[in-house]
């Protein structure tokens, strides 16, 4: 695992934090399918077993990585990402792409959601628009090709 700081706003750290959380408190749960399937002895409780420890897999690799996450996360300076003139991770970005008017959040890569209007900094568009100004227009590289994006707002 990298040392690199992971960036994330102060509702993102607070939503790492809940799921991380329950994570924790279903693994007793976790625990009981397990310790119920070895009781039971039979070829359904194998299929249970398999299944309750598939689980318990799962969950703690999401634990370690949301450990991970808070352990590297710093919170960003969102009120100064609002009034900069310049793009940073925080920021809102009304961006002209291909026409069409976007409003896109650049938020650290745990927080994206791409359908939600919240894109990584470490993105292809996030990235190229890290460090621009209203008026800028980039050319990023992204899987279909070459797109142009213009930078219309920041807030």
């Amino acid at each position: 695992m990298t040392d690199k700081p992971v960036p994330l706003t102060r509702e993102g750290k607070a939503k790492l934090e809940v799921e991380l959380e329950e994570l924790r408190m279903a693994r007793k749960a976790i625990a009981e399918r397990i310790h119920n399937a070895q009781e039971l002895g039979s070829s359904q409780a194998d299929a249970e077993y398999e299944d309750a420890k598939q689980e318990q897999g799962r969950t703690e690799g999401r634990i370690l990585e949301l450990e991970d996450i808070l352990r590297r996360g710093t919170v960003i300076d969102e009120v100064s990402a609002h009034h900069a003139n310049r793009v940073m991770v925080g920021s809102g970005v009304e961006v002209e792409q291909d026409g069409k008017r976007h409003h896109y959040r650049i938020v650290g890569a745990p927080e994206a959601d791409p359908a939600g209007g919240k894109i990584s900094n470490e993105s292809p568009v996030g990235s190229a628009l890290l460090g621009k100004s209203v008026g800028d227009s980039v050319d990023v590289n992204v899987p279909r090709g070459v797109i142009k994006v213009k930078i219309l707002k920041i807030d």
